[in-house]
């Protein structure tokens, strides 16, 4: 009796962990062909400073929400080396914001551009470089182990 309750419980917790694990991943941001990404690198070089903590808490989020709902996700990357673990990394950190409608994301840059250049000295005296791309096209490796 015992063994059939342990062997319950198992399968019982066994459904449980994978049910959780394939929510969380359909409700994960996806990029989609025709949208747009706007990437803001920040080069790396001497003299150069940036405080990760307050683009994460304050400025990202602040820009987030003069794109509304244009906006569908946005992420950060921290620059951690170059093409090895050895080299500098190009870039201290980029940020992306995707996006469905370009040319809204530009009207609302455009309107509240002084308080986003104004928030750069509360994190950075780097000069970001901003590039919009459309995304073409999203592959996903299909191969198994």
């Amino acid at each position: 009796m015992t063994t059939k309750i342990k062997l319950f419980l198992l399968i019982f917790a066994f459904i449980g962990f994978t049910s959780c694990k394939t929510s969380q991943l359909k409700n994960a941001p996806i990029p989609e062909a025709g949208m747009y990404k706007v990437a803001i690198f920040y080069p790396n070089g001497e003299d150069k400073t940036f405080d990760m903590d307050y683009y994460e808490k304050k400025h990202m989020p602040m820009v987030a929400s003069f794109l509304g709902e244009n906006l569908k996700f946005y992420e950060i990357d921290k620059g951690i080396s170059g093409r090895t673990p050895e080299d500098k990394a190009s870039f201290v950190a980029i940020g992306y914001f995707y996006v469905q409608n370009v040319a809204e994301y530009g009207k609302a840059i455009a309107q509240n551009r002084d308080a986003i250049v104004n928030d750069f000295k509360n994190y950075t005296n780097i000069q970001p470089v901003i590039q919009i791309n459309e995304i073409k096209q999203i592959k996903h490796n299909d191969i198994k182990k």
